[in-house]
């Protein structure tokens, strides 16, 4: 069953990968660099930042790839404070411990 829910995903990844938009400097920037710029553009309140990153690639590719951020940092997270990722996420929004 995981398994069909791994090879499921990766082909979304792969389709959304490959949907790109041209950009002012004609370069293509995939879902990843996108999310990548967005959230760091929204962690230092960068406004021109936030709406560059948001014109590359299509609103539903950029929350994809945002949320994959943010389950990759929390991952992260749990991993090097040795802690759940549940327990992590919920100190990261502030909220108390389940």
């Amino acid at each position: 069953m995981l398994g069909r829910v791994r090879k499921s995903c990766a082909g979304i990844v792969n389709a959304l990968r490959s949907e790109t938009e041209t950009h002012r400097d004609s370069r293509s920037h995939n879902l990843f660099e996108a999310a990548a710029a967005y959230v760091s553009a929204c962690a230092e309140d960068d406004q021109e930042g936030i709406d560059e990153a948001a014109g590359w690639v299509s609103p539903e590719a950029l929350s994809f790839g945002v949320n994959e951020l943010a389950c990759r940092a929390v991952i992260a997270l749990a991993r090097e404070r040795d802690e759940s990722p549940g327990t992590v996420a919920r100190a990261l929004l502030g909220l108390p411990a389940a």
